[in-house]
């Protein structure tokens, strides 16, 4: 069973943690991860563009001049899309690009990424998130005294309004709660830091020896979840 250090936001051991065998302990399926990538982004998609066919573009259909004898190229309709103003031909239209993957695959694509992050080095375990202000320059004082430098993904158990504060507006460093965790965030950021709560949290809803699973504990959809995180494949 993985064992990882807890540390406080002074850079200071704070004990050590048990992680679970089953979710971060998972052998590495890059199939799996490419796939869930996929869907993730593919859902991610608004699908909304569309250009007009002749059948939408404005303008009577009536027949310009007779077919012949004008000395003139043969003309149907002004809404054709030789004339300016008619309409498009073989343009993009609105579709739906969503993909529906399992929800045993995204739970097995996130098990995968987080035990890959952790046999890297690059997952991190804090005791706990609290700042004495909602003050950018002290969690900018917290992520050096932790050594974190790149991209920075950040995972609380719950929401956590002073810590949302200090961080948005520091560049490269993203914080989601454990519901809304996806695996995109945990691909595209160099590094993962967990507070003790969102790891235990983590652990219960990705188990996949649970009985009950995830889908007990999950009550409604976030926004963070809403594009693919934990809570929403629980809601798809």
């Amino acid at each position: 069973m993985p064992t990882v250090k807890v540390r406080n936001l002074r850079n200071e051991e704070a004990g050590e943690l048990e992680l679970s065998e089953a979710v971060f302990g998972a052998e590495l399926n890059e199939a799996l991860i490419h796939a869930a990538v996929k869907a993730y982004l593919a859902n991610a998609r608004q699908g909304t563009v569309g250009t007009k066919t002749r059948g939408d573009v404005s303008g009577s259909g009536r027949k310009l001049w007779k077919q012949k004898g004008t000395g003139r190229a043969r003309i149907a309709s002004i809404r054709s899309p030789l004339w300016k103003g008619g309409g498009n031909v073989h343009g993009p239209q609105a579709r739906d690009w969503s993909q529906n993957l399992p929800k045993k695959m995204k739970r097995g694509a996130l098990r995968s990424a987080l035990s890959e992050r952790l046999r890297e080095g690059n997952l991190l375990v804090v005791d706990a998130f609290s700042l004495g202000q909602p003050k950018t320059k002290e969690f900018v004082g917290a992520l050096g005294s932790l050594g974190l430098e790149g991209r920075t993904l950040i995972v609380e158990a719950g929401e956590n309004e002073q810590l949302h504060l200090a961080s948005r507006n520091v560049r490269r460093v993203k914080v989601v709660t454990s519901r809304g965790l996806n695996i995109y965030d945990v691909l595209y950021h160099e590094k993962l830091v967990l507070s003790r709560g969102a790891a235990e949290e983590i652990e219960r809803l990705l188990d996949p020896h649970a009985k009950n699973g995830a889908a007990g504990a999950e009550a409604d959809e976030t926004g963070e979840a809403g594009e693919g995180g934990v809570q929403a494949e629980e809601a798809a």
